[in-house]
């Protein structure tokens, strides 16, 4: 019987990659590099810190630290989620958070998103009230798909990770929670774009087929 959720959270609670693209891209023009549209889908699931190593590693002209790229990346990137008026949750997923709590299933939320914009985001959608613990991969020197903050997550579970789930959206993620050795449902979005979700243990198209008494029933 399932216990508790992990939930990703960007493209799964909430889409907030077109911010980050925005930002991430007008960064990329100010360094004066191009990122193919194929490499920049490579980092998805990464955190910021990781993606910037992995840049500095492939663009030699950047001469920035990191520290300083994670920063100016984090302002450009904050000024226009405050300015976002179309910025929602996703389809569905509230119902589905709600319905969770009021059965009594844990959720903890395992992002790779930095503890600023998760806080963001918990704040702006009042979020903070369902989950009991929340888990950033920037406390985490590899990014998934290197499971390390799923196995963080799943410890801080109310029971042992054979009674856990992980919703993802990504591969990167999906390998993650694989590599954890936890039930994945793989969350196949409008938003998912290049991501290959086949290594999941179930694949969803909308939250609307799923509900508390059916996760609770997973067989894990």
């Amino acid at each position: 019987m399932i216990k508790t959720v992990i939930f990703d959270m960007d493209g799964v609670i909430v889409d907030t990659e077109p911010v980050h693209r925005y930002a991430y891209y007008k960064q990329f023009s100010e360094l004066n590099i191009e990122v193919s549209e194929e490499m920049y889908t490579s980092f998805t699931g990464f955190s910021t810190r990781n993606t910037f190593q992995t840049l500095k590693q492939h663009f030699p002209s950047i001469a920035h630290e990191v520290e300083d790229l994670i920063q100016r990346k984090r302002s450009i990137f904050n000024d226009a989620f405050d300015t976002k008026e179309d910025l929602y949750l996703l389809e569905g997923v509230e119902d589905l958070i709600k319905d969770l709590h009021a059965s009594g299933i844990q959720l903890i939320l395992a992002s790779s998103a930095s503890k600023v914009t998760i806080e963001r985001v918990f704040t702006r959608f009042n979020l903070h009230q369902y989950f009991s613990h929340i888990v950033s991969g920037e406390d985490f020197p590899q990014s998934k798909p290197n499971p390390a903050i799923f196995i963080h997550a799943a410890s801080l579970s109310i029971a042992p990770k054979e009674n856990c789930i992980i919703i993802e959206d990504s591969t990167n993620g999906v390998k993650a929670a694989k590599g954890a050795g936890i039930f994945c449902v793989g969350y196949n979005s409008l938003h998912s774009n290049m991501q290959d979700l086949d290594e999941a243990d179930l694949i969803i198209n909308n939250f609307n087929e799923l509900n508390a008494k059916k996760i609770a029933d997973f067989q894990s």
